[in-house]
């Protein structure tokens, strides 16, 4: 094992058991309903993979500043894998302050690289911790445990921009 993939190897491993972001009672329960003027949503998403038993609650909150819309909190609870809690610690921690079309655009990068059967590089700027994840696409029977947490995010985004609230999909 070359010193690197060591590196990202102690960073999965400490990640899943600190769990960033896991504790879902911090943040305010999701709302209904259109956020008002100038307001950010909450949205919120269960996912299960039945593939393996990994689940997760993910919830994510949309606030204003001066450049528009970031989302502001994100905080999730779950049970699984080291892969699957250590990739929801990481996005919880990148995840803030990234506006929504930023967070899109982070997610997307990631699916790709999951997706690429280890043929692509990870985009370290755009990804941070979780460039430390990209060896997971070798073994696709891993990639949902790793994407688990960021299609979270993505239907929590999509229903705080949305105004929706909640959303559970098993």
């Amino acid at each position: 094992m070359s010193g690197l993939d060591s590196l990202y190897q102690q960073l999965i491993l400490e990640h899943s058991k600190t769990r960033s972001g896991g504790d879902l009672a911090k943040l305010p329960a999701a709302a209904t309903g259109t956020p008002g003027p100038g307001q950010g949503g909450t949205g919120q998403s269960h996912q299960l993979n039945p593939i393996c038993g990994d689940e997760i609650t993910l919830r994510l909150s949309l606030g204003t500043d001066g450049d528009g819309q970031a989302v502001t909190e994100i905080h999730w609870d779950g049970d699984g894998c080291a892969i699957s809690m250590a990739s929801a610690s990481i996005l919880s921690e990148m995840a803030p302050g990234m506006s929504p079309t930023s967070l899109r655009h982070t997610i997307d990068h990631f699916r790709e690289l999951m997706r690429s059967r280890g043929k692509l590089e990870a985009d370290e700027e755009l990804l941070q911790d979780a460039a430390a994840l990209a060896g997971v696409a070798k073994y696709p029977a891993r990639v949902k445990c790793a994407m688990l947490a960021w299609v979270a995010a993505e239907d929590a985004l999509r229903q705080a921009e949305a105004g929706q609230g909640v959303s559970q999909a098993l």
